[in-house]
């Protein structure tokens, strides 16, 4: 290498504990979907690979760079660097230049290795540190904080090629998306399904999104908040087809309020979990994604949520269960979803005056008329998607 360049390096955690044949595939999914985010927001950057690293070049925008690839599931962080030749004076040269601009009167660390092959006469880590760390107090007279620095320069020293790194962006973990299946996610409008949603995402899940249009009681702006949650979290997936199906479940619904009163929400809930099994079957989707909580509303009691998922026989993921609201809060807002989820959703208006918070499958089903269900799949079958 004649000169410095900027890069981004990208690391991952969980992927690294697979057999090589599925961390090769993870890897080589994961960077198919950096590149795929990069492209989507005309980044520059070419993301480039090798065993237990992904690396981004080409890239003139180092930060903005390193802030998108955190967004992607299945990275753990993401690092703006400096590449030079893995030469102990280049390394050092390099943090003199990254010194420059070392804030005044903060305190730094250097974390240092060196890995691959090299003659018993090379430099080795802890070299690195300390001549690296010579050079940065020559720069700045910053004195060193080995527990809590202000910053840290993190030097990678490989075989080819050394990265020296002063930022890092947290990413949300998890594995690499589309290699965990499909799944279809209610999303309502609310504050919680978008959050569910993204957690399956971020464990790997291809997501198939289903709104289901309430008729009288849901509305344009219902419909027009769910749509845009999901385009949100679509940005960190644009590889993937994350257009929203929308079921005309007015009919259903006006039967359900016609024909129910104490046990409604529940059916309610069971009549959407079939339009999400009908949905899941012609999308080839595994799985039933929602935003619940236990005991969170009157139909997420234990014994009511056992009586909703009895509705279908595939599985329903409920990975907000055991989630405080303030935590589900919390990741709404990081991931950009909470500002357009803060209104009352459409099934809200559906509920009773005095609601079961402790039913029976039976009691429930002794409720329910045949045609509430073929309502339900004959809506699945009419959706549109947007």
């Amino acid at each position: 290498m004649t000169h410095w360049a900027h890069v981004v390096l990208v690391g991952y955690g969980e992927i690294g504990t697979k057999s090589s044949s599925v961390r090769a595939r993870m890897e080589a999914r994961l960077r198919e979907n950096l590149q795929a985010v990069l492209d989507d927001r005309s980044l520059d950057g070419t993301v480039d690979g090798e065993w237990s690293r992904v690396l981004v070049r080409d890239v003139s925008d180092p930060e903005t760079v390193a802030a998108a690839c955190a967004e992607v599931p299945g990275v753990v962080w993401a690092r703006p660097a400096l590449a030079c030749d893995p030469d102990l004076d280049d390394i050092v040269a390099v943090c003199r230049e990254l010194a420059a601009d070392h804030p005044e009167s903060t305190t730094f660390a250097i974390d240092g290795d060196r890995t691959g092959a090299r003659d018993d006469d090379e430099f080795s880590g802890s070299d690195i540190e300390r001549e690296a760390g010579s050079a940065v107090i020559d720069e700045t007279g910053a004195p060193v904080d080995l527990d809590n620095p202000d910053r840290t320069y993190r030097i990678e020293c490989r075989e080819e090629e050394a990265y020296v790194s002063t930022e890092r962006f947290d990413g949300p973990g998890g594995l690499p998306l589309g290699t965990q299946g499909k799944a279809v996610a209610l999303v309502s409008g609310g504050i919680d399904s978008p959050v569910a949603t993204w957690e399956l995402m971020r464990r790997g899940c291809e997501i198939v999104p289903v709104y289901i249009d309430l008729g009288d009681f849901g509305g344009a702006d219902h419909r027009a908040r769910a749509v845009e949650t999901v385009r949100k979290l679509a940005r960190r997936a644009p590889n993937f087809d994350m257009r929203v199906h929308v079921v005309p479940a007015g009919e259903m619904v006006d039967r359900l309020v016609e024909t129910i009163d104490d046990t409604r929400m529940l059916s309610l809930r069971r009549l959407m979990f079939t339009i999400g099994a009908e949905v899941a079957a012609e999308e080839g989707a595994h799985s039933v994604v929602t935003g619940e909580a236990i005991g969170q509303k009157s139909s997420q009691t234990g014994a009511n949520l056992a009586v909703t998922a009895a509705a279908i026989d595939y599985p329903v993921h409920r990975p907000l269960l055991t989630w405080d609201k303030t935590d589900i809060i919390a990741t709404a807002r990081d991931i950009g979803t909470y500002t357009d989820s803060t209104l009352p959703v459409g099934c809200e208006r559906v509920a009773p005056n005095y609601p079961e918070t402790n039913a029976s499958l039976a009691a429930v089903e002794r409720a329910e008329s045949t045609d509430l269900f073929d309502l339900a799949v004959q809506a699945a079958r009419n959706r549109e998607r947007v």
